[in-house]
């Protein structure tokens, strides 16, 4: 075998699990092992949203890298926060602000106190954890999605897309108190 049908394959196998998602999530944002610097400290999460990546920190020098979907232009959170609750297939509702800029996509939410159930047509998901800073919800989260491609775009109305699959494993990873950093 040559070499370069060596790293073709490779690729292709980095790849498979993607396709296999029905995704088709280039390898960069797919789930890796990388190096961090040595002096972050683990069990926290950090979110660059202009590169599309949220790492969490699994041990000196190394991170769990996962691709996502991020707040579009002022929608964003920013700043430092912690998980301090975790849901499975967690229920939904737009914020108000979500409802006022959009009343069009979300006219069953308009003038009534209706939550969407969770299930795989729930927009946050399979899992969901929540931001909160100083005690209070954020209003963030960092969810699952029924929108896979959208992982690796600004889209969003502020919350940190991951697909269903990461997020699960994210979520089985992360304690609750865990801090989060977005940049």
């Amino acid at each position: 075998m040559k070499r370069r049908q060596f790293l073709a394959a490779g690729a292709a196998l980095i790849a498979a699990p993607a396709v296999a998602q029905g995704t088709d999530l280039p390898p960069r944002l797919m789930p890796q092992s990388v190096p961090v610097n040595p002096r972050l400290s683990p069990q926290q999460i950090l979110i660059v949203p202009q590169q599309h990546y949220l790492y969490y920190v699994t041990a000196q020098g190394e991170a769990m890298r996962y691709g996502v979907g991020v707040g579009r232009a002022g929608l964003e959170f920013k700043g430092t926060a912690s998980i301090q609750a975790k849901k499975e297939w967690p229920t939904w509702r737009p914020t108000n602000e979500m409802i006022e800029r959009e009343p069009d996509t979300y006219s069953r939410f308009v003038d009534n106190d209706y939550v969407q159930p969770g299930g795989p047509s729930n927009p946050l998901g399979a899992r969901a954890l929540y931001l909160f800073k100083d005690g209070r919800d954020t209003y963030f989260r960092i969810h699952g999605t029924t929108q896979p491609q959208s992982i690796g775009r600004s889209v969003s109305n502020g919350c940190i897309r991951m697909l269903n699959a990461h997020v699960k494993d994210l979520y089985q990873r992360v304690p609750l108190g865990t801090r989060v950093t977005v940049f």
